[in-house]
């Protein structure tokens, strides 16, 4: 049975479910109120950032663009095409993208695909340097018109002489087989063509954004002999992108990236293992343990190990039993981390986020150790009552806890350059420490004020 949660001081509901109740549920019996599916529209994390999800992070749009020297039409009624101007503001974008317009006619004739050919080689003849692929970047709009994009981009690769990919930013489709996000990840390695594979080169794919430089993962890559490791987000020009076509295997790193990893194997006959960023210890031991099992040999992560391991004691020893308030925002699975937490020994007494079938066994597991922690949805416009101003924990991870609790101490975790295991656990857990002790020493410096 769920609840209604009364928050301290107020009259209002705001809807949360204990983790043990939900538990008991199963996931085949979540609340509505917990599924993006079962809502109109899913407004956050995006909604606290007042853009959309296209305009904010990487996106569909940011996405496409991963594809060096590629540019980008975006096909949209103007309201789409406002938020896209606010990436001019990050460097080395504002050059690349352009717009085609939809007016009212457009939405309801359909007649602005006759305009694509034509807009793409106007693009393609204004730039000095001639660009990679043309990304085209269509929005619900078509989703609605049931447009053929791949017969559309195939006429436009014809008439302007390079390659145009379609990147759908439909927000429709977020809860189907092939979400945007899915989508665009397997668009961007769209152009690779079979390559002789070299048997010490590999590619990581997961993100738009490289993962950090202290990642672990990339030396212990070394140390088994791999010599060339390949992120698209790092190549250098498009002849290096072209180049992961030479990859003797693939290692997935963010679920998302299966579909793109499925193409690597049945265009280019590239196979792949996976990876997933977790934060408990054991797990990531774990991980490394089945990498080495898979390319047959033994992996030493004993010195990542006791680095993260002494990150995580040297917190919970200054500051034992620490209180969490766990956001979706962040470089993390909600719950992951929750669970993560709390095995760590301390307490979470609440979590904002999205429950979904892979992340249910977390909630299992947080309901034996912590059966009354809250779990509350960003989708329930019931949050709105949610009282901001009781503090019901130590610390927030995550920018959408900071709205709920703007008076505790937060790390928003969120960074472009992705956390990963060993590292990832470390940098966090070093985080929250640097966290609360400038937080104490503020504390210290207002009561001799007093």
């Amino acid at each position: 049975m769920t609840h209604m949660g009364m928050e301290q001081n107020m009259n209002n509901d705001v809807y949360y479910i204990t983790a043990s109740e939900l538990a008991a549920r199963g996931k085949e019996n979540i609340p509505d109120e917990l599924l993006s599916s079962k809502h109109l529209i899913y407004s956050s994390p995006a909604t606290l950032a007042f853009n959309s999800p296209g305009a904010q992070g990487f996106g569909v749009k940011r996405a496409g663009l991963a594809i060096p020297g590629s540019v980008m039409l975006l096909v949209a009624p103007g309201c789409c095409g406002r938020n896209t101007m606010m990436l001019d503001q990050i460097g080395g974008y504002g050059d690349r993208f352009f717009y085609l317009l939809q007016d009212d006619t457009d939405i309801v004739t359909g007649r602005h695909l006759n305009r694509i050919s034509q807009a793409v080689k106007e693009v393609v003849d204004s730039l000095e340097t001639r660009p990679t692929a043309v990304m085209i970047c269509i929005t619900c709009v078509d989703a609605l018109l049931g447009t053929d994009m791949e017969r559309v981009c195939r006429k436009a690769t014809e008439f302007a002489g390079v390659p145009v990919l379609p990147c759908y930013m439909y927000a429709l489709t977020r809860e189907g087989r092939v979400p945007p996000m899915t989508s665009v990840r397997k668009t961007v390695y769209a152009l690779l063509e079979k390559r002789g594979r070299k048997q010490r080169a590999v590619n990581l794919l997961g993100e738009f954004a490289p993962y950090d430089d202290g990642c672990e993962l990339y030396q212990i890559l070394k140390n088994l002999g791999i010599q060339i490791i390949r992120e698209i987000s790092r190549c250098r020009d498009f002849e290096e992108y072209l180049s992961m076509a030479e990859a003797n295997f693939n290692i997935v790193l963010n679920p998302e990236s299966r579909l793109a990893a499925e193409d690597f194997r049945k265009r280019l006959g590239i196979p792949s293992m996976e990876m997933t960023r977790v934060y408990q210890i054991d797990k990531i031991q774990n991980q490394y343990r089945l990498l080495g099992s898979a390319l047959d040999t033994q992996i030493d992560d004993s010195s990542y190990y006791e680095e993260a391991m002494r990150a995580v004691r040297d917190f919970s020893d200054r500051y034992p039993e620490t209180s969490f308030a766990v956001g979706e925002w962040l470089n993390a699975d909600s719950f992951e981390l929750s669970l993560a937490l709390l095995r760590y020994g301390h307490k979470v007494p609440e979590i904002y986020g999205t429950v979904t079938d892979v992340n249910f066994i977390y909630i299992k597991k947080i309901a034996a150790i912590s059966p009354d922690t809250r779990i509350y949805t960003n989708l329930s416009p019931t949050m709105l009552n949610y009282n901001c101003s009781a503090r019901a924990a130590d610390i927030t991870i995550g920018q959408d806890a900071a709205y709920y609790h703007p008076d505790s101490p937060n790390l928003p975790w969120n960074a472009e350059n992705k956390p990963f295991g060993y590292q990832g656990l470390r940098d966090l857990f070093l985080e929250l420490k640097r966290l609360q002790d400038e937080n104490q020493d503020i504390y210290k410096v207002k009561r001799k004020h007093k």
